[in-house]
């Protein structure tokens, strides 16, 4: 049953699966992003109350959902690098972590242009804005966190331990605006239920989800095959990659 599992922790197993995937995600994504921006920049109809300054939307919330999906990852493959010490868990901790900080960063700094003209201010110290910055410090935590070891796997599972601990912070993020007052607005999209934006509003910022979703996929993929790569750089699998490169 669970041999499907080891096999796929197996860090040349994986390379190969990751090498053979990759381009697809990436080509998807990009497809899906220029769906999703060129509808919702171009073609969306403007908001009744925002106007055009609503169009930030596409860019800022597939950004700050995202940031939490990552940090579930993160936190899960920091679950099983802690119990079952998979060192392919460990590679994923530490691969998810700088492209999640990207995408808190992103929708940081989004979410500031957004509330200037709606808030009248860039920055208040809500409940949403203020825990999704502790995300941020939390991503950032395992990135500092995991260069102050020598021993990549003693950082990876010290990292583990932060990632599982800062992974109550998800929820306060997501449900911080129905839990504390909130100049924040609602969930439109990300909800049970009917979403709260038209449909031709609503279709490009799926779009605009899923295609960040990928590239991150994308990127993450990227980045465990480098960590892979140097961590098991004195392996026999390394060598043979090596020897099969062009010009050699």
């Amino acid at each position: 049953m669970w041999t499907w599992f080891h096999r796929l922790a197996s860090p040349p197993f994986f390379f190969r699966l990751a090498e053979r995937w990759a381009p697809w995600l990436g080509v998807a994504a990009l497809v899906l992003l220029a769906w999703g921006w060129i509808g919702g920049l171009v073609f969306a109809p403007p908001d009744y109350q925002q106007k055009d300054a609503f169009r930030i939307i596409y860019v800022h919330v597939p950004a700050a959902a995202v940031s939490l999906s990552l940090y579930t990852l993160m936190a899960l493959a920091g679950a099983v690098a802690v119990i079952w010490r998979m060192k392919l868990a460990e590679c994923v901790l530490v691969a998810t972590a700088p492209v999640g900080a990207s995408m808190t960063v992103v929708a940081l700094v989004t979410g500031m242009l957004w509330g200037k003209p709606m808030w009248g201010t860039y920055w208040v110290w809500d409940a949403r804005l203020t825990s999704e910055l502790v995300l941020l410090f939390l991503y950032l935590g395992v990135i500092g966190l995991y260069r102050a070891f020598d021993d990549p796997r003693a950082g990876a599972r010290a990292c583990a331990l932060l990632a599982i601990v800062g992974v109550v912070n998800v929820p306060i993020v997501k449900y911080s605006v129905e839990w504390w007052n909130s100049l924040h607005q609602g969930s439109t999209i990300m909800k049970l239920g009917k979403p709260s934006i038209a449909l031709e509003m609503a279709i490009p910022l799926y779009a605009a989800v899923a295609g960040t979703l990928l590239f991150c996929g994308y990127a993450i993929l990227r980045r465990v095959q480098n960590e892979l790569l140097w961590r098991e750089r004195g392996t026999q699998w390394v060598r043979e990659l090596r020897v099969g490169e062009p010009g050699r």
